[in-house]
């Protein structure tokens, strides 16, 4: 594991890594904020997933996170959003499908299912670094927002007992009715729509075997809202078999990291009090 860059904010550290990824062949990026807290006792985590574009570095400079979580005693880690270095036919054409558009699943379609696994790498591989190498508790959350949303989503609902809560920033809610969802699932996972299901949290919820509340914050001004995200599809999903679900629909609220910023500190504080902090 190298390390790439260390910055001090809030009493703790900002730390970016990248080390050699077995889920995806490949060398991967992460960066983590300790809080000072991290400096005599170990501290859990919230894996923040992030969306469409993104990378490790957009959260952790646009969220405002940091005051909270070093106020909490939080760690928090931010994988890249797709593997890297590799060159497949289609791969860099469009900025929702591939480069940056790993979707957390696994892909079983060549030539991606050789390195797209962003899946086992964000729910066994990384975890197992972290907590392998950093003054870090077995205890863990996960949010995100857009993409990541919906990787928070199915990486805590196929997860029992995985993850201590989720949340949710204007998640792809229902992937496999979405023009976002059917391009990137007919390019990872093939043209047999019967194994994308496993990878949509509206259809996941249904037979989940923990009802870990969800938390989900959505602007009304979100101008992918309707087409893309489909928020009232995991509502009714959770409204059918009473799974916990709080979805605030907050108005004038737009797609940005501006509406993250907003709300990060209450998804902060949801995430600390099911940590026990």
């Amino acid at each position: 594991m190298e390390l790439i860059s260390s910055t001090k904010s809030f009493g703790g550290w900002l730390k970016r890594y990248q080390h050699e990824s077995l889920s995806v062949k490949g060398d991967m990026t992460f960066a983590i904020y300790l809080p000072p807290q991290a400096e005599t006792q170990p501290v859990p985590v919230l894996y923040w997933l992030s969306g469409l574009t993104c990378n490790d570095e957009n959260f952790t400079q646009k969220a405002g996170a940091f005051r909270k979580a070093a106020e909490l005693g939080l760690a928090i880690v931010c994988p890249d959003t797709s593997p890297r270095g590799t060159d497949y036919p289609g791969e860099h054409d469009s900025y929702d499908f591939g480069s940056a558009a790993g979707f957390y699943l696994n892909a079983s379609v060549a030539p991606y299912a050789h390195t797209y696994h962003m899946y086992d790498y964000v729910v066994q591989e990384l975890p197992h670094v972290i907590e392998a190498n950093f003054p870090v508790t077995n205890e863990r959350s996960i949010s995100g927002h857009s993409m990541g949303g919906h990787g928070a989503l199915i990486c805590a609902l196929k997860n029992p007992g995985h993850y201590q809560s989720v949340s949710a920033f204007a998640p792809i809610a229902n992937p496999t009715d979405c023009p976002w969802g059917e391009k990137a699932f007919t390019g990872y996972l093939g043209e047999d729509k019967s194994t994308w299901q496993e990878w949509d949290a509206s259809l996941l919820i249904a037979n989940a075997k923990e009802r870990l509340p969800l938390l989900v914050d959505q602007g009304e001004a979100d101008n992918f809202l309707e087409e893309q995200l489909k928020p009232e599809a995991l509502e009714a999903a959770c409204e059918a078999v009473g799974h916990p679900l709080t979805l605030r629909r907050q108005p004038g609220y737009d797609h940005s990291y501006y509406f993250i910023a907003s709300f990060i500190d209450e998804h902060l504080e949801h995430h600390a009090k099911a940590l026990g902090l």
